[in-house]
């Protein structure tokens, strides 16, 4: 079966639908559609509460148990919600992969009286001011958990730096030694610092505690693999200590992808390089192909869209996708593939060999939410995605076999998989982001003499292979369609995909 993961959630799920009830409803739905991972959010307390999505981390302890920043529940319930959750996933064989941030953490509950120097925003290698004595918000005690499950009280000596009144300063401490951590990212000069209270690494208190919570966390939930924040801003030697030290206790292999967010390929395939392959990454720069593909519709050359993405250089190692939590309307990396394009953008990572494609959650259930832009109140609907169903449903029964590309024209693309051996597998796709045309396209011999109908219902055609699997296949303007074997119709399984999935 095709590896599919789906991201359950984005940036404003009410917290008043309880998500972790949400997944555990529909557990079964999630299965049917042909998903084989589900990433589910933070489920550790925010400084907010429950009032933020679980990336401004409190505690990392408290999934939803102990009264603390307002609240008992997180953004999205309680513990023993999410635990159901993970086990009805469970249930129906699908893995279950927790968000991982381990950055930086907000809410500090005592104030220190530190040591900082100020950096150039710009250049933060570039010390702005002398040492000076400042009292900020670096302590955290966790009160409201009172030691239960660790004892570990972060204070200035695990935190590289802060931000206070608007300006970032570094801490002095004897693991800075007036310098940031060493990443391989550049940008503004060295990105160690992010936000809030930056996590020391180089203190191997931290190291060993953040060990210490994976080994409980996955003891507790029985999560079978991760989604790690913010990579470009965290020591890339960490991470792969991490999963190294849980899957030598645990003897098993957890599933583990990465954020590293750059345009650019060039650092993804540095940071690959390092870790030594341990961690898959998301393919940003293929989203922002996507994007600016949508943005720029027929002036931009549909051969190219490939070009300087991790699915083209490391396909083994490329999480595909086309928009998620930090990409969709209103957010801060706010980059959302134009409707029109987002069939055409499932196509090309659900019915393709390379890759694992994740799928968001708003493309799949829909989303409607509101927001403050520019001082004023924005109101954003995200329908779900014309035939998304069908191309996972498809992605499981027929996208199999010898993949056979025709990148030849500008505007228009295809390609074809033969299929595995099975009669009614295999198939052949068109994409146009201009008009209208057709494609000359094989699927080789087994599927010669075979009658073929757009799974889309665009074109009304029926496209009947010549002897040696070829035939001349057909596609709308600004569209996608999806040639299957006109026998897959005629079957139980066929019938419920052309009534139920076509949309």
């Amino acid at each position: 079966m095709n590896q599919t993961i789906m991201q359950f959630f984005h940036w404003y799920y009410p917290k008043e639908a309880n998500l972790w009830n949400h997944v555990k409803s529909e557990a079964e739905n999630i299965s049917k559609a042909g998903f084989s991972h589900v990433w589910l959010p933070p489920a550790y307390k925010s400084c907010h509460g429950a009032d933020e999505p679980g990336y401004a981390v409190y505690d990392l302890y408290d999934l939803g148990e102990f009264d603390q920043k307002g609240s008992i529940r997180t953004r999205y319930g309680k513990k023993a919600e999410y635990l159901a959750a993970i086990r009805a996933l469970h249930q129906y064989k699908i893995n279950v992969l927790a968000d991982v941030v381990l950055n930086h953490k907000h809410g500090a509950d005592e104030r220190e009286h530190i040591t900082i120097c100020k950096v150039n925003p710009e250049n933060r290698r570039e010390l702005v001011s002398q040492p000076e004595q400042v009292v900020a918000c670096t302590k955290f005690t966790f009160p409201g958990r009172q030691g239960r499950y660790s004892n570990y009280i972060w204070d200035y000596h695990s935190f590289t730096g802060i931000c206070e009144d608007g300006s970032i300063g570094m801490i002095m401490n004897e693991y800075t030694n007036g310098g940031w951590e060493e990443l391989l990212e550049d940008e503004l000069g060295n990105y160690d610092y992010l936000m809030g209270n930056d996590i020391e690494f180089r203190n191997p208190n931290v190291r060993e505690e953040l060990k210490r919570w994976g080994k409980w966390y996955i003891e507790t939930t029985k999560v079978d693999g991760f989604r790690l924040d913010a990579l470009k801003h965290i020591s890339p030697d960490y991470f792969p200590e991490w999963i190294y030290f849980l899957e030598g206790h645990f003897r098993r292999q957890f599933f583990t992808i990465g954020e590293y967010w750059r345009s650019d390929v060039s650092p993804l395939l540095d940071y690959l390089d390092t870790t030594q392959g341990k961690i898959q990454l998301f393919d940003v720069p293929l989203h922002y192909n996507f994007y600016h593909a949508s943005v720029q519709k027929a002036a931009y050359d549909l051969r190219k869209i490939f070009d300087n993405t991790l699915t083209q250089h490391k396909p083994q190692h490329s999480i595909t996708f086309v928009d998620n939590h930090d990409t969709q309307y209103l957010q801060s990396l706010e980059s959302s593939v134009e409707f029109w394009f987002k069939p055409i953008a499932y196509s090309l990572i659900l019915l393709r060999g390379q890759g694992i494609p994740c799928v968001f959650y708003a493309d799949f259930y829909g989303a409607k939410y509101e927001d403050k832009k520019n001082g004023e109140t924005c109101f954003v609907e995200i329908n779900s995605v014309p035939y998304l169903k069908m191309m996972l449903s498809l992605r499981s029964s027929h996208a199999y076999g010898i993949q056979r590309d025709y990148f030849e024209r500008e505007n228009l693309i295809g390609w074809t998989h033969e299929g595995n051996g099975d009669p009614n597998n295999g198939l052949a796709l068109l994409v146009s982001n201009s008009g209208g045309g057709e494609l000359k396209m094989s699927l080789g011999g087994p599927n010669a003499g075979k009658r073929f109908k757009d799974a889309c219902g665009n074109r009304p055609e029926i496209v009947t292979t010549d002897e040696n699997g070829e035939g001349i296949f057909y596609v709308d303007g600004e569209s996608v369609s999806i040639w299957i074997a006109d026998e897959t119709f005629a079957t139980n399984v066929g019938s419920n995909l052309n009534i139920n999935l076509i949309e």
